[in-house]
């Protein structure tokens, strides 16, 4: 069993940064892919970033350039830097993990899932 909590999430002015944080815990996590989805109302979850235990790492094109995603090994934790926030990123952030190096953009491909942190981006 994996566990997994986020936090960092906010309110934020357009243009602002977030980093968002997920500790995880559990059996082998450092053998995870660990990735960050988001949902936003009446929308569907989709992909935003992952990154494999060996450190490869992807990010969905309305991330890149903005985004970054790290992760501590030691710490167990891993990062979303956001920024240049704009308003159509405002939804709830999930964090995710998967056993293994691929690094899969489905979130049904993912096992485990955190409860969620709230990104609010106001004009």
């Amino acid at each position: 069993q994996v566990q997994l909590v986020e936090s960092g999430g906010g309110l934020v002015q357009a243009g602002g940064s977030l980093r968002l944080s997920c500790a995880a815990s559990g059996r082998a996590i450092n053998l995870h892919t660990m990735g960050w989805f988001r949902q936003a109302p009446r929308k569907e979850r989709e992909f935003v970033a992952a990154i494999s235990w060996t450190g490869d790492n992807r990010l969905s094109d309305s991330a890149k350039g903005r985004f970054t995603i790290s992760r501590d090994n030691a710490k167990n934790t891993v990062y979303l830097q956001m920024n240049s926030l704009k308003p159509e990123d405002t939804a709830v952030y999930f964090c995710a993990a998967r056993y293994g190096s691929s690094i899969r953009i489905g979130g049904d491909e993912y096992d485990y899932w955190g409860q969620g942190t709230q990104v609010t981006v106001s004009t």
